[in-house]
């Protein structure tokens, strides 16, 4: 059963996740609905769709990111069959490239044009190389990630997957669905398991 789309969700679950909340709190989120389509207006590549949600999404907003563990699994089993692995069978590129990556921040704003490489914004939340001296602290430390976990290839394909989608492994995670959305492309990614994983990277020094 794929319920990826909230339409295709039980009767029954829908009854379940929504006598989680008490009305009052469901009237502050229909409120809410509400003054962003108001206030959020269509500007060149940025569209009204980025208001609407996916299944998954409205699944982790609905119940503060605690979905009940039946629906959880399920969910996270369809966000894996979705997950696309090179052709090639390579999941590493040049860690150079994936730290211009890393430290990029644009693309898919309203002033981009459509199809131009996004960055990963990726120490906007996570610790990485040992240089960089300003990075979030919303994501875990990956800092000496491949150092750490080893350099086998199942460990390759487990940041591949994470930065491809990180529901896979956690359905309510904050980490953007970077591969599942197209943000970043496959090569991109592959440069930044690189930067992760490959002993001569700095993150590994």
């Amino acid at each position: 059963m794929n319920i990826r789309n909230i339409s295709l969700l039980s009767s029954a679950a829908m009854i379940a996740l929504l006598a989680a909340f008490p009305s009052q709190a469901q009237d502050y989120r229909a409120q809410a609905v509400a003054m962003m389509k108001r206030d959020f207006h269509a500007k060149g590549m940025a569209g009204m769709d980025r208001l609407n949600e996916d299944g998954l999404q409205a699944i982790c907003n609905r119940t503060n990111n605690k979905p009940p563990k039946g629906i959880a699994e399920q969910m996270e089993k369809d966000e894996a069959a979705s997950l696309k692995l090179p052709a090639d069978g390579k999941l590493m590129g040049d860690w150079k490239s994936g730290e211009k990556i890393a430290q990029a921040g644009n693309g898919m704003t309203w002033s981009d044009k459509p199809g131009a490489p996004a960055g990963g914004s990726c120490y906007n939340c996570h610790q990485i190389g040992p240089k960089e001296t300003s990075f979030g602290t919303i994501g875990p430390s990956l800092f000496h990630f491949g150092k750490t976990r080893g350099f086998s290839p199942e460990n390759q394909k487990y940041a591949y997957t994470k930065i491809y989608d990180s529901k896979i492994t956690n359905l309510c995670s904050s980490m953007p669905r970077f591969g599942h959305t197209g943000t970043l492309t496959e090569q991109q990614i592959k440069d930044l398991v690189a930067l992760l994983m490959d002993p001569s990277s700095p993150v590994n020094q």
